[in-house]
């Protein structure tokens, strides 16, 4: 299906691309890079699936969007699901769950065996961040904006590094139930819960702010309290605000505030209240509701902020 033949209001057929837009990658402004890897996982398995899972999904949705009523317009293009990674992330996947069997049952990262198993395990999760950082760096040099799907949290790693080589400074918003502030967690250097440990290593990253977030360990905590570039808003405390009186755009305006100008979305799913996805990886109660989420987003685009990159 080409542009001319595309219609909005008539049903999406099938293409490849996300929500059935007729665009290629080189004509886009906007590029999805799907991400299938779940080696990390340490509770449900299977967001490998999620790429597909959203893409399939995407073809279903209306396209007049209330803000911009002609947004289908903008062009959005699709990288291919690379079915390399996900045969890499099969064989890796199988020897993580080995390495969080062992240790469940009382293993440690320096036994020999989960030792030398975690170096072939980490070294596959480099080689795919070095690929997510050199597929996203070469969007970013046509002047494309990159959203990753993954996948794990892991997964965005790349592209934050690549952002890094396009921009002096920029802070990350971060919606989740999870810190996400681990070292290695389970051993794992690239862990889904160190995300935001690993992205704090880059120099350019001066700001991030954290919402949502209600599980958490006492050692992310230390480095919240530690690092001024870290600004959280947890859950339990936008919950007793808004018990309190305090309305939703109020607590809005304090989280759009302590973000620089330049902004990277970090959207973890399990941000959301899990009834909006039960089958998430680690699922927390509470969380935001759906239009809580999109207010926050929305608010921030009116308040003039860029924003430099995504990933879901």
């Amino acid at each position: 299906m080409n542009q001319a033949s595309f219609n909005p209001n008539e049903i999406t057929v099938p293409n490849g691309c996300f929500f059935g837009f007729p665009y290629s990658v080189e004509e886009a402004a906007i590029v999805i890079l799907p991400v299938p890897w779940d080696v990390t996982t340490s509770y449900r398995e299977a967001t490998v699936n999620g790429p597909q899972a959203i893409l399939d999904a995407s073809l279903q949705l209306d396209w007049y969007d209330f803000d911009l009523p002609q947004a289908w317009q903008t062009k959005c293009g699709t990288i291919p699901i690379n079915s390399d990674i996900q045969d890499k992330n099969r064989a890796m996947r199988a020897i993580a769950k080995e390495i969080i069997g062992d240790m469940e049952t009382g293993g440690n990262v320096d036994d020999d065996a989960i030792a030398k198993q975690l170096v072939t395990v980490n070294q596959a999760s480099a080689t795919l961040n070095h690929w997510v950082y050199t597929q996203a760096l070469e969007l970013l040099e046509q002047g494309k904006l990159v959203g990753v799907v993954g996948g794990d949290h892991s997964v965005p790693l790349g592209l934050m590094q690549a952002l890094a080589q396009k921009h002096e400074t920029y802070g990350i918003l971060q919606i989740d139930a999870h810190a996400d502030l681990r070292l290695a967690y389970e051993g794992f250097t690239y862990s889904h819960a160190s995300i935001m440990h690993n992205a704090l290593s880059i120099p350019q990253i001066s700001r991030l702010v954290q919402v949502g977030i209600r599980d958490v360990c006492e050692a992310e905590m230390a480095m919240v309290n530690s690092d001024s570039r870290i600004v959280m808003f947890d859950d339990w405390k936008l919950k007793a605000n808004a018990y309190e009186g305090i309305t939703w755009a109020a607590q809005c305006d304090k989280i759009i505030s302590n973000l620089p100008d330049k902004v990277y979305i970090s959207f973890d799913i399990d941000g959301l209240n899990p009834s909006y996805c039960p089958h998430t990886g680690t699922p927390v109660p509470g969380g935001l509701e759906f239009n809580e989420a999109i207010y926050l987003l929305r608010l921030l685009v009116k308040t003039g902020k860029t924003i430099i990159g995504f990933d879901l």
